[in-house]
């Protein structure tokens, strides 16, 4: 017995890979093994096309919708359209009606004088190919009527059987075998399959017609669906366009492009989305064969005159089928809510009927960045996240804060800071958050890849040194020139690296989105927040699917003070994944802004355990229960749950002294305000605050904080001021 293997799993009865959708021939036994990934790069890449390509449970997330009984589709007058009445040798309009006289549905061009009939061929009753019983016409395709038919082999199955009018014509013979030929030989669950191909006689006698038997596809067209209902919701329309590019891509795998793509050959049926009518199908690279779209999708004129018919092509049409169907999507919930993903979802759709240059170059990268979307809209919708692997940024050690999520050394008490004003709530410089964003992963091809993955170093010095050992031109070099020269604050420099950068890439500089990146970074470095955050726009509006980019928006609008705008952008971050810790700390920082401590502490405890920043994240909780906010101190409830925290921390003695000291103080400054809530007999504030909280209790607890700060202490001056501030806050003790 053979066994089908690809990417690592076994092929089923089907024949096609789950993974990637292709066909794949039986190849002796052997034990399966996915290879050793080369890179961290290539495993997420094994990863991203399992999820773009497994569409199963897509689909199920579909609403149920009602699959007509196929007979009753049966149309008893079929009229093909005026408007679309055409002759196939010249091009020209035929069988339009005319000064008073009506339509007719066959005669002879008056241009070329081709014979041209747009009548059905078969009748109710007919049997072709000695085994189908035509049930009648109930659809019209883009060369032809569709018929349905039972198979007689088959108990009576229904089949679709397509036939080509005007089947005289040469033009149209020939695109009818391309698609019969097209069909034979693909096998994917989101493509129609052809199951046969059969020849009968056309009325009146004459040469046999050929008739495509497909299966039948049970359902209705998302054109249907746009014109009765139901709407679709907005991640419907990203599941349908997954499903559509799923298909495209295989075809161009097998070398060949689809060209016709809009809402009415796409079928949802009760078990699969389907892509239908493959009649205008040409190989990749043909110039020579007629052109057949539909105006209002396929891509301009002048591109398709310069480049002819692509695959950046085929992504147009599938942009604007799923813009038409986005239009129509209706939504259940406030608009606010999923806002951000509304937003990267119009941009994946503006790229993807952007010019030719700038569109997506291929459907699996067009897909990707849909199912990037996806998950921050389903994420922003239920609030739970979905994280995954970035094919084009490094995760980051660093963290988008400056000390809220730390334990304040002894300057704070050394140089005088103390509790009286209000908390810093940590967002960091400009400059300083450069050096914290994410890093564009090292493109494979570049001649550096291998030297930037092994060489290493403890800071931004030794690492301009090693970089400097490498004596080839290479962009990425240059780009890691100049974070690292960013990261020492030498903006000049870094503009210099960037230039080299740009230099390399030559003419794709415009349009590379390292580089707008890199601009970003080194406009951070200028303190230029407005010009960052169009930097780093130009990324987004490339890969809206990414979380970095979201980020860096996010900070650029926490820096020029438009709190709203960062929320939206942390939130669309934060909500998909909950590794982004960075996203926390600045979601938080807004909330601390407009909707209070409560709302802040409470996203810092979803920083899950396995996060690196889960430590700092508690240390933040405690100082924002303790802190002094614009509006108002602390209450007995905030420090309560303060003295609770404080002793689950993992901290080290001294660290833990000087966060007890900063609870301990805050408790002091804010007596006052508390007079009303602590009542006659205090609160039991526990070892931290005092069994009973009074102020000649914290004072007592206090002193002993600040003396053992005293120890701390790196010098004498320090040791001075830590032992006077002791003696400052003692209880005064009666004479």
């Amino acid at each position: 017995m053979t066994t089908t293997w690809c990417h690592g799993r076994p092929v089923g009865p089907i024949g096609f890979c789950e993974v990637c959708g292709r066909r794949r021939v039986p190849v002796a036994p052997s034990a399966p093994s996915v290879p050793a990934p080369e890179s961290t790069h290539r495993s997420i890449e094994f990863k991203r096309s399992v999820e773009l390509w497994s569409g199963e449970a897509d689909f199920q997330s579909l609403p149920a919708i009602e699959v007509p009984d196929p007979e009753k589709l049966v149309l008893a007058d079929p009229d093909y359209p005026e408007q679309h009445r055409f002759c196939g040798h010249c091009g020209e309009p035929v069988g339009r009606a005319y000064a008073g006289e009506p339509a007719f549905a066959e005669g002879f061009c008056e241009n070329c004088g081709e014979r041209f009939s747009f009548l059905p061929k078969l009748k109710r009753g007919e049997r072709v190919g000695d085994r189908y019983d035509v049930l009648g016409c109930f659809a019209r395709g883009g060369l032809g009527w569709v018929y349905l038919a039972a198979d007689t082999a088959l108990a009576g199955q229904h089949v679709a059987l397509k036939g080509v009018i005007n089947s005289g014509n040469a033009v149209l013979r020939a695109l009818a075998r391309v698609e019969r030929d097209v069909l034979v030989r693909l096998d994917h669950p989101n493509i129609v399959r052809i199951s046969d191909f059969v020849e009968h006689p056309p009325p009146g006698g004459g040469e046999p017609d050929t008739y495509l038997v497909m299966e039948y596809v049970g359902g209705r067209s998302l054109r249907d669906l746009l014109r009765q209902g139901p709407p679709p919701r907005v991640e419907h329309v990203i599941v349908y366009g997954r499903a559509i590019l799923g298909a495209l891509d295989y075809l161009h795998g097998e070398g060949l492009l689809y060209c016709d793509m809009k809402p009415e050959n796409v079928i949802h049926g009760d078990k699969r989305v389907k892509v239908i009518d493959l009649g205008a199908a040409r190989p990749i690279g043909d110039r020579t064969g007629p052109s057949v779209g539909t105006e209002g999708f396929q891509a301009p004129a002048h591109e398709l005159a310069r480049h002819g018919l692509t695959v950046r092509s085929d992504l147009h049409t599938v942009g604007r089928t799923l813009q038409v169907l986005l239009e129509a999507a209706s939504e259940d919930v406030a608009p606010d809510r999923i806002a951000g993903g509304l937003d990267s979802l119009h941009r994946v759709l503006e790229r993807a009927v952007a010019p030719f240059e700038r569109r997506f170059a291929t459907a699996s990268e067009t897909a990707e960045q849909l199912d990037g979307v996806r998950r921050e809209i389903l994420s922003l919708r239920d609030e739970r996240p979905r994280p995954v692997p970035s094919a084009l940024f490094e995760d980051t050690a660093e963290l988008l804060d400056d000390g809220l999520g730390a334990v304040p050394g002894l300057d704070h008490w050394v140089a005088g800071e103390g509790a009286a004003g209000p908390l810093d709530l940590g967002l960091p410089g400009a400059a300083d958050g450069a050096g914290r964003l994410p890093i564009p992963r090292v493109a494979a091809d570049d001649a550096a890849a291998e030297f930037i993955a092994i060489a290493g170093a403890p800071g931004p010095h030794r690492w301009l040194d090693k970089l400097a050992m490498f004596g080839e031109s290479s962009v990425e070099i240059a780009f890691a020139r100049t974070r690292a020269l960013v990261a020492l604050g030498d903006a000049a420099a870094a503009a210099a690296a960037l230039a080299n950068a740009e230099e390399q890439l030559g003419a794709e500089a415009a349009r590379d989105w390292r580089a707008a990146w890199h601009h970003g970074l080194l406009a951070l470095a200028r303190e230029d927040a407005e010009q960052a955050a169009a930097a780093f726009d130009r990324v987004h509006r490339s890969w809206p699917g990414e979380i970095a980019p979201k980020l860096a928006l996010g900070f650029c609008a926490e820096l020029r003070g438009h709190t709203a705008q960062a929320e939206r952008w942390y939130r669309s971050v934060w909500h998909r994944d909950h590794n982004q810790a960075s996203a926390a700390f600045g979601l938080a920082r807004c909330y601390l802004r407009t909707a209070g401590r409560d709302a802040a502490v409470a996203l810092l405890d979803a920083v899950p355990p396995i996060s690196r920043h889960y430590d700092a994240a508690r240390i933040a909780a405690v100082r924002i229960r303790a802190g002094r906010l614009s509006y108002g101190a602390p209450d007995r409830d905030d420090f309560a749950d303060a003295a609770r925290r404080l002793p689950e921390l993992y901290l080290d003695r001294e660290a833990q002294d000087r966060l007890e000291a900063l609870v301990r103080e805050a408790a002091l400054a804010a007596l006052p305000a508390l007079a009303g809530e602590i009542g006659p007999y205090g609160w039991d504030g526990g070892a931290l605050l005092g069994e009973r909280v009074s102020e000649r209790g914290l004072r007592s607890l206090l002193e002993q904080s600040l003396r053992r700060l005293a120890e701390q202490a790196a010098d004498r001056d320090a040791h001075g001021v830590l032992v006077d501030l002791a003696n400052s806050v003692r209880p005064k003790t009666r004479r």
